[in-house]
């Protein structure tokens, strides 16, 4: 699952922007002339989801459903590290096709592109250190606190609503917000709980921290749940995505790579 050196790489090979690092995945079985091409968009920010391993490849849920969902659909697909403040952008003026990047499906985002149905569902979370005297979750009582929240994601969104009057550090990328909680830039965070879930219950560093209040399943900035995001026009490979989902659920693949990762269902 999540590497711990994956601060470092991302640092040097992600944040300079744009697109970084070129990945196939061949279907097998499948004649190279029978498949349709598909340049998928991941962030390679987002451990355990998706994020670059100790040997600078792509690794996580996301890049073997997405591998999953190639085989099946009988695409041929390119893997594309994007800066996820200009994936949808990017999407939108057609230098890729879609987007699997644990992408929630907000109603903001509904209106820019098209989504499949959903393949995984997560609530988001506030998540303090232990030592924290943080109880009270209200907009009230953390009007004091620093939030942390990563940039341009539905967790920003909620707190600039819901939370106007707390001061605010946006970060980067999903780990150098943790490593803003635990060393103390910040006193609580919003997070996805699914992708914060490893580095809370596998890590030393994560083990300063602990989840605090209730999940949090707004619709209107969370969505329901994340979904492949294609250009709102594309309605063949909206149809063969979600047929291609369909098969992956029943077949048995998608709760094997669930239980890779996670030791519970995230449908």
């Amino acid at each position: 699952m999540l590497r711990i050196s994956i601060q470092t790489i991302l640092r040097g090979a992600l944040m300079a922007g744009g697109i970084g690092i070129f990945l196939a995945a061949s279907p097998l079985g499948v004649a190279a002339q029978d498949r349709t091409p598909m340049r998928i968009a991941v962030e390679g920010a987002f451990p355990p989801f998706n994020y670059l391993d100790a040997n600078n490849k792509l690794q996580g849920f996301d890049i073997d459903i997405a591998n999953a969902l190639c085989e099946v659909g009988k695409f041929e697909c390119q893997f594309i590290i994007e800066k996820w403040d200009d994936i949808i952008p990017n999407l939108v003026a057609d230098k890729y096709d879609a987007i699997i990047s644990s992408m929630s499906m907000s109603l903001e985002r509904r209106q820019k592109v098209a989504f499949t149905e959903k393949y995984y569902n997560s609530p988001s979370v506030f998540i303090v250190r232990k030592d924290s005297s943080i109880n009270d979750i209200s907009p009230a009582a953390l009007s004091d606190k620093k939030l942390g929240v990563t940039s341009s994601t539905a967790q920003e969104s909620f707190a600039n609503h819901l939370y106007p009057e707390m001061k605010k550090t946006i970060f980067r990328s999903s780990p150098e917000l943790y490593k803003g909680l635990a060393d103390g830039s910040v006193d609580i965070i919003l997070e996805d709980k699914l992708a914060i879930y490893d580095w809370i219950a596998n890590t030393k560093a994560g083990s300063c921290c602990e989840f605090k209040g209730p999940d949090l399943v707004d619709v209107t900035y969370f969505g329901e749940g994340a979904g492949i995001a294609l250009r709102l026009d594309d309605k063949e490979r909206l149809t063969r995505l979600n047929e291609a989902l369909k098969t992956i659920k029943a077949d048995g693949t998608y709760d094997m790579i669930n239980a890779k990762y996670f030791p519970f269902s995230i449908q």
